[in-house]
């Protein structure tokens, strides 16, 4: 018997936790900023969802979907940073 599907059973447990409660301050978030960082980190852990579901079921077409996840995470935070200090994305 081998430990491997426990290990990603508890992490995608542990993953969903902490999605939700980056969805709350998503939703709750007293500023803009947390807000934005709780948008961050929810990418962040969806992206770390796809690649333990990639490893979960064996297969190799998920990481690329993981990667993708995380180049549109970063290219939207990045731009509503910008938003939020500045007023526009585009200079």
């Amino acid at each position: 018997m081998t430990i491997l599907p426990f290990a990603l059973g508890i992490s995608l447990l542990a993953l969903s936790i902490s999605m939700l409660f980056c969805l709350y301050r998503l939703i709750i978030g007293p500023s803009i900023v947390d807000r934005l960082l709780a948008l961050d980190t929810l990418f962040l852990n969806a992206t770390c969802l796809v690649v333990i579901l990639g490893i979960y079921w064996a297969s190799t077409n998920l990481f690329e979907g993981a990667l993708l996840v995380a180049m549109l995470g970063f290219v939207s935070t990045a731009a509503l940073a910008r938003y939020f200090t500045i007023g526009h994305v585009i200079d």
